[in-house]
């Protein structure tokens, strides 16, 4: 029995010793940029998703980044575009709902500039991905009535789309092979 208890106090006190950050929706966006017809750019964006934070130290260098976002709320501000993306060559949103990304290692580099390593799964695809990082935070809320931390991430890559199987039938002249991604975004502490 004392053996049963001492173990549970272990598992207890090693979750209680991991903060958690949620994300704050109103000012995240997850945006993305393709070249089109070699001439000018295309930006889009994805409107729901969700995502957290876990880490046990309080400079978050131990951060694990946890993000999924919904495949079908793709938006380009134009709905002939946007169904053409949530189709079967392109997103696939009927098969593969959602699109998922985790973190495997954050890396200080200087200042607030840190290296993020990660696994990002799109229609079935999980590749290894390597983002620039610049966190602020994590600090006090400027609001005097809020008490909870908080702290604002800006993430920078570039990716294939090929890599993931999305546009095969597309021509790289009408829609570039290299998707430019920005995720920008606060969390909040729990």
């Amino acid at each position: 029995m004392k053996k049963t208890s001492l173990v549970l106090a272990f598992l207890v006190a090693s979750f209680a010793s991991f903060a958690q950050w949620s994300i704050d929706k109103g000012h995240t966006k997850f945006t993305f940029i393709a070249e089109h017809h070699g001439l000018s750019e295309v930006d889009g964006y994805f409107k729901k998703f969700d995502g957290k934070i876990t880490a046990a130290k309080d400079d978050l260098s131990d951060a694990v980044f946890e993000i999924t976002i919904e495949s079908a709320s793709i938006n380009t501000d134009l709905e002939m575009r946007d169904n053409h993306l949530k189709s079967e060559d392109m997103f696939d949103v009927e098969k593969f709902p959602t699109l998922t990304f985790k973190s495997t290692k954050f890396t200080k580099i200087a200042g607030n500039k840190y290296k993020m390593e990660g696994n990002m799964t799109i229609k079935g695809v999980t590749k290894l991905i390597t983002l620039d990082v610049t966190m602020n935070g994590p600090m006090a809320h400027p609001n005097p009535n809020n008490k909870t931390p908080q702290l604002g991430i800006k993430a920078t890559t570039t990716i294939k789309r090929s890599d993931f199987g999305i546009g095969g039938k597309l021509a790289t002249v009408m829609v570039g092979d290299e998707i430019s991604i920005r995720a920008t975004g606060e969390f909040q502490k729990k």
